[in-house]
């Protein structure tokens, strides 16, 4: 019980600092400009693990590798603990459930930054966020718009875009146990 109540809380503290990083990443990639309170604490919140990644790891091409790093060395974390309460340590077995762990986190996501919008159009589509989370959503949602018009004024794109992460999502959690045994016979 106490293993579950400490796997638990660590997956919620490393998920929220993930999901800081990989914010970080997407708007530096994206080159939006968040509001100035938001991005402080982003900011803020970061810079403790990114900076000293980003002194050996520069950015290049644009991207902010140091953010998607340090993300992903959060991500090991919980799958750590998960290997080594189980008994049975293998790197590459990390290394998998770090990546998995990494994409669903991704996934999430982006797939609370489509609720955002589809609230956000409804509720209030002038909110001081709402542009940047519709410029955050745009790569998702551009070349889905291209092929579904907009039926009845009403914009789809984010539903379908939504469906899509969820397949996504559901195709990554049954292969995971596959990827473990097919590692557990090596």
């Amino acid at each position: 019980m106490l293993y579950e109540m400490l796997s638990y809380v660590v997956e919620i503290v490393a998920g929220l600092l993930a999901g800081f990083l990989l914010l970080r990443f997407w708007m530096q990639a994206l080159r939006v400009r968040p509001p100035q309170s938001l991005a402080l604490s982003i900011f803020q919140l970061t810079d403790w693990i990114v900076r000293p990644i980003r002194r050996i790891v520069p950015g290049f091409a644009g991207l902010d590798w140091a953010s998607l790093i340090a993300a992903f060395f959060v991500a090991m974390i919980p799958a750590l603990l998960e290997v080594m309460m189980n008994g049975f340590f293998n790197t590459l077995l990390v290394l998998v459930l770090t990546s998995f762990r990494l994409l669903h986190w991704i996934l999430y996501g982006l797939m609370g930054l489509l609720i955002m919008e589809a609230v956000l159009s409804f509720v209030n589509p002038h909110a001081p966020l709402a542009p940047l989370i519709r410029a955050l959503n745009a790569p998702l949602l551009a070349p889905l718009r291209r092929i579904i018009p907009p039926i009845g004024g009403l914009d789809f794109s984010v539903l379908v875009a939504f469906l899509l992460l969820q397949l996504i999502g559901q195709l990554l959690v049954r292969e995971l146990p596959r990827v473990i045994m097919f590692i557990a016979r090596m």
